[in-house]
């Protein structure tokens, strides 16, 4: 998985290199999706290369991105592509945005990496080799998910209101009035900060398979737990749940009763 991993981060390193020489451009070109969302040239050119690097190195795997259509949807391998995962803020100016690259293998995430470059940071792991993060400085470490096992000392961190009501109208007030602390860091982030034990619960009630996928294998390498938000499998569930395992079952048990 070694070979895999580096190839990962490698794209990483050229997607960087593309989608921040057009972040903040005054003349980038955006387009409102069928589904009402946004996407930039960057989006489209960022996915365009992944798929390029991976189609001359690995010709048999395939490719699930949110910006085109599927390559070898049979393969046993599957490179799953989120270009820019928070394309809005990325278009806004915001630096919470980043590329999502994963590697499932017959249906299991096995390999996930996450850069954000506006933040000076990046996020890795491949099954049974565990987690690490470099930070802003350059420097690397491995990272851990926290030890927090009461509910009343958690962090949780979500995007915003939108989807909750599918998990019960009040899923969101339970779990926020349930906690210490509620912060709205948002996409990827939320999960990466589960991963690295300074937040302690993630979720999102809604999901695309290239919106999750890299960050599984991060958060379980870390030691940490996700499902769906009624505990069922993460990738056939469309929502996400992350914690750092010791406060899962509480979680779900809110959400389920609320």
């Amino acid at each position: 998985m070694s070979l895999e991993l580096d190839f990962a981060l490698e794209m990483a390193k050229t997607i960087d290199t593309l989608t921040m020489s057009r972040y903040r451009a005054l003349d980038l070109h955006i387009e409102t999706k069928p589904d009402r969302t946004p996407v930039t040239e960057a989006d489209r050119a960022a996915e365009l290369s992944l798929r390029e690097m991976i189609t001359a190195r690995f010709p048999a795997d395939g490719i699930l991105g949110e910006e085109f259509d599927d390559l070898n949807p049979e393969a046993a391998r599957q490179w799953i592509l989120d270009p820019i995962d928070g394309t809005r803020n990325y278009l806004r100016g915001v630096p919470v945005w980043a590329t999502l690259i994963a590697l499932m293998e017959n249906g299991e995430p096995i390999l996930g990496v996450v850069s954000a470059p506006a933040l000076g940071r990046k996020w890795w792991a491949a099954a049974g080799q565990g987690a690490f993060t470099q930070d802003i400085d350059g420097s690397v470490r491995p990272i851990r998910v926290s030890g927090i096992s009461n509910l009343a000392d958690a962090s949780f961190s979500f995007s915003d209101h939108i989807g909750w009501d599918a998990f019960g109208a009040n899923s969101l007030a339970a779990l926020q009035n349930s906690v210490e602390r509620v912060r709205a860091y948002g996409d990827f982030w939320s999960h990466m900060m589960v991963a690295e034990g300074v937040v302690d619960i993630a979720a999102e009630p809604e999901l695309s398979p290239w919106d999750q996928a890299a960050l599984i294998t991060v958060v379980r390498e870390a030691g940490g737990t996700v499902t769906g938000l009624d505990g069922s499998d993460v990738m056939e569930s469309g929502s996400s749940l992350t914690t750092n395992g010791l406060l899962h079952d509480a979680v779900v048990s809110i959400i389920a009763n609320s």
